[in-house]
């Protein structure tokens, strides 16, 4: 690989970094009013399966809608896109979008006990060190009185976990089970169809759906530029994944959290205590420690969805 191209997959590795890192603080644009989960889901999956699908059409490949294919799209809306998306609309109203962040950056660690559990992996000394290191930040950052701005905000940690465990098994479950024949862009365009179609009827039953024929504002265009944003980062991922390789492309699991905490104080005015800089550091360096094996092809390009 020429040194040009080493420059270039680093300058497309960082933009996907800093382009996944914005769609935290935009969620917490978007809650700022008062919108409910489900009609941010419906219309954060409805724009992402919109664009979903103009890249398919582009692309110009046959797609199998056959009863498998159909399955594994409904059992990735779930597991993907509806359940961790929705949980984390709820839980950055109460937390910091920084916080949200770091906890997503988890994904990795969370995905090497489970990929244990399922026999896709065999136990690795550094990894559990990964592990291990990546737990103490975690209870670095909920411990400590001084660690969270508010400590009412610790009982919203859990559900702020739920994305990330979701989509650690998410990644587990395409590695063992594979995606019922599709390619990640068809297959992230059907979840996002059927996420969609799940989602408008709770939304209208519960009086939260958004309707577009409004003036927009910050909040409704922070949920049209984080479904957007991340429709075009994953492609740019997948892309990547496919010429630099799946090891390559991992590494924007740092900058993802880096610019995550970075947009949020800049963008939100967010500050942290000491105890969440320490906690950064101690994730950071999990994440460093439990990388992913180099045949793990596209095992993590559900991190950020």
């Amino acid at each position: 690989m020429t040194p040009a191209r080493q420059h270039a997959f680093l300058g497309v590795l960082v933009l996907l970094g800093a382009g996944w890192g914005a769609t935290q603080p935009l969620a917490k644009i978007s809650v700022s009013t008062g919108y409910g989960h489900f009609g941010l889901m419906f219309w954060q999956a409805a724009i992402g399966s919109a664009f979903m699908w103009i890249l398919v059409l582009l692309r110009g490949r046959p797609v199998p809608l056959n009863a498998r294919a159909l399955t594994f799209c409904a059992f990735i809306a779930m597991i993907g896109t509806a359940i961790p998306n929705t949980t984390q609309f709820m839980a950055v109203k109460h937390l910091p979008s920084g916080i949200m962040s770091i906890l997503l950056s988890l994904i990795p660690m969370i995905a090497f006990p489970i990929s244990l559990a399922l026999g896709l992996e065999r136990f690795a000394l550094r990894r559990f060190l990964g592990l291990t290191v990546g737990l103490c930040g975690v209870l670095i950052l909920v411990l400590p009185d001084a660690s969270l701005p508010d400590p009412a905000m610790l009982v919203w940690i859990p559900l702020a976990m739920v994305a990330p465990i979701f989509y650690a098994f998410e990644g587990n479950f395409v590695s063992k089970w594979g995606t019922g024949g599709l390619d990640p862009i068809p297959l992230l365009a059907g979840a996002t169809l059927i996420t969609a179609v799940l989602v408008l009827p709770a939304a209208i039953a519960t009086d939260q759906f958004i309707t577009p024929f409004q003036p927009f504002g910050a909040p409704e265009w922070a949920i049209v530029g984080s479904a957007i944003i991340n429709v075009a980062v994953y492609a740019a991922y997948v892309w990547l994944v496919g010429q630099a390789g799946a090891v390559f492309a991992a590494q924007v699991s740092y900058l993802v959290t880096g610019f995550g905490v970075f947009w949020a104080m800049l963008v939100l005015g967010e500050r942290y205590s000491p105890y969440v800089w320490i906690a950064l550091v101690l994730v950071l360096c999990g994440i460093a420690l439990v990388q992913p094996r180099k045949n793990a092809a596209l095992a993590d390009t559900s991190v950020m969805e």
